[in-house]
């Protein structure tokens, strides 16, 4: 059995764990006007407010955001000292602080010459190889970098690891920050809201973009128990498939999201009935919310406990799913989910709806989904004793 033995997190709903379920409880959330860069575009996101200077690293935001995360969690874990264990460092990231050198390739077409700050930026910008060095891990080291499904996918692979003996402990998850390209290419494929957006209503006019990182401690039965420490959370099961459909929109009937789905509860070896709500990638864009909500409906029934907390977040892209493990852990372990923020009507075409208010949950498992470009899900099983 593979242990979670740690929980970080920053993102707009909070800095800390504590944080962010305060703003959960308070259904507070926190969309505003970009004020990380210089744009026209007026769309709502959500930025990380106050990042603590001992994490702040100019130019790399998201690395400074993975330091956050990072720490907290190797504190929640009671893990002070990585030299005597083999720790695996497996992050999903998009923007990774490589996508800041805009300025670098103006100044390069305009007069010849630039600045090789951006080039250092670019080369010291591996997430996983920046973060091993950092916490000084003795272990496998990797960037998973596949869209929105980034973060679910480094927990799975972080899941392999310990499972096949690679590794005794890992530290997995996501990070992303806020850019301007991203927010220009969603923008181009009119999925972008003007309003703070409404995951799975029937209103609902598109997602809006955040950033900020999660992270999850895990750990075989047995190093946790040479250290003296006891969880009753756990990593049950993974699924990743890819619909192979379109570069941008997922496949119609889901096929690609059930089947990751269905194999991450092969692999915890449990039944539908047995999941006792489910986090959704529940971007808010049309495609996306139609399909997923249906996949779900069609595997789970209707009368599923189902949330996106992307109305707190904004779609952090290759952090989402770092985060959302995050958050599902966090609802085994106090045994309640917040409400849908955003959600208000019904869409007739989903048959599911959205928990509308903070919600007790008493089951042993749930599920997180993914839905990425390029036709990738992925979805995790977490349990608890």
């Amino acid at each position: 059995m593979i242990s979670i033995t740690g929980l970080g997190a920053i993102s707009a709903a909070g800095r800390n764990i504590a944080e962010t379920l305060d703003s959960f409880s308070l259904n507070r959330r926190t969309a505003g006007p970009v004020t990380l860069f210089d744009t026209p575009l007026k769309y709502p996101v959500f930025e990380v407010k106050g990042i603590p200077d001992k994490y702040n690293l100019e130019g790399q935001r998201t690395l400074s955001l993975a330091l956050c995360a990072i720490d907290a969690a190797l504190k929640d874990a009671a893990l002070d000292d990585l030299s005597s264990y083999r720790v695996g460092v497996c992050l999903g990231t998009t923007v990774a602080s490589q996508l800041n050198d805009l300025e670098f390739y103006k100044s390069y077409r305009t007069t010849g010459s630039a600045p090789m700050t951006s080039v250092d930026r670019y080369l010291k910008g591996n997430l996983a190889e920046f973060i091993s060095h950092r916490i000084k891990a003795k272990g496998p080291a990797l960037t998973v970098v596949n869209a929105c499904s980034s973060g679910t996918d480094a927990i799975g692979v972080a899941l392999s690891w310990l499972n096949n003996g690679l590794c005794d402990i890992a530290v997995a998850g996501g990070a992303d920050e806020l850019n301007r390209v991203p927010l220009c290419g969603f923008g181009s494929l009119g999925i972008v809201s003007m309003d703070p957006c409404a995951p799975f209503d029937r209103d609902r006019k598109g997602l809006n973009l955040g950033e900020g990182a999660g992270v999850v401690v895990l750990e075989t039965k047995e190093s946790a128990g040479k250290r003296g420490i006891i969880s009753d959370l756990f990593l049950a099961g993974y699924g990743s498939s890819s619909d192979a459909y379109h570069l941008t929109a997922p496949h119609p009937e889901g096929t690609g999201l059930k089947a990751s789905i269905e194999k991450s509860l092969s692999d915890a070896g449990i039944q539908p009935h047995d999941v006792s709500f489910i986090n959704a990638h529940g971007t808010a864009t049309h495609d996306n919310d139609l399909v997923e909500g249906n996949v779900l409906a069609n595997i789970f029934g209707t009368g599923l406990k189902m949330l996106s907390t992307k109305g707190f977040t904004g779609h952090t892209l290759g952090a989402a799913g770092g985060l959302e493990a995050v958050f599902t852990t966090a609802g085994l372990r106090e045994g309640w989910i917040p409400a849908s923020t955003g959600f208000e009507n019904k869409d007739d075409a989903i048959p599911l709806i959205p928990v509308r208010e903070k919600t007790n949950i008493a089951g042993r498992y749930a599920v997180s989904t993914s839905l990425a470009f390029g036709g990738n899900n992925a979805a995790i099983v977490i349990g608890r004793m």
